[in-house]
């Protein structure tokens, strides 16, 4: 996008992004945010198309001794992403890759008990899922997110995301129905340089965020 400088913070990213949705507006939607930080971008989604917010858990596996580089991803609902790839070329061992999977998928569940509480997760069979992250990197996260929600049998997946470098947005289409990325710059350089304000969300923030939602 020429002349593109970055978004203020995931809420006004959430905002500009919406813009991209409209055709969305009235119909069977849900949209998902992956915790913590896609939350608030999904939280503005959900806000323009007056539709229900919940959340998905997703949760990188980092190298061990890099954890900034993935090595795949983890759903709450136990389906995974592995890049063998990454793991081959590292020599990292299939015991190494369990433990980190292990750890990562205690994780997953502690955040679920601390965002959803008693709540059931939701139905979203026959719905148009819009999958709502802060921005793409290598798509790991992303992509089990996909594949784990293709199995509950959603009418449509739409992945949308303030920011992605194009190869990332482009290997996407191959798991979703739509993706939408508001911009796509060639020099990537992270999702966080993109962002003038890229604090980590709490807990607390989630829990907010999703309890202004339900009250819709």
């Amino acid at each position: 996008m020429t002349g593109f400088h970055g978004f203020a913070d995931r809420r006004s990213a959430g905002r500009l992004l919406a813009t991209r949705l409209p055709e969305f507006a009235g119909r069977d939607v849900i949209v998902l945010g992956l915790p913590r930080g896609g939350i608030p971008v999904a939280y503005e989604i959900a806000a323009t198309l007056r539709a229900p917010l919940d959340l998905f858990s997703v949760r990188k596996l980092g190298v061990p001794g890099h954890e900034e580089l993935a090595m795949g991803a983890i759903a709450s609902d136990g389906a995974n992403a592995l890049n063998y790839d990454v793991i081959g070329a590292l020599g990292i061992s299939r015991e190494e890759v369990q433990r980190v999977v292990e750890r990562e998928s205690l994780e997953l569940e502690r955040r679920e008990a601390a965002y959803r509480g008693d709540r059931r997760r939701p139905d979203v069979s026959g719905k148009v899922v819009i999958l709502v992250d802060d921005g793409l990197a290598t798509g790991a996260s992303m992509l089990v997110a996909a594949q784990a929600l293709r199995e509950r049998n959603p009418a449509r997946i739409v992945v949308a995301v303030p920011i992605g470098p194009p190869e990332t947005c482009a290997m996407l289409r191959n798991y979703a129905d739509d993706v939408i990325c508001y911009a796509t710059p060639r020099r990537f350089g992270g999702v966080g340089a993109w962002y003038d304000d890229f604090s980590q969300v709490t807990d607390d923030e989630v829990r907010e965020l999703l309890h202004r939602a339900a009250m819709w």
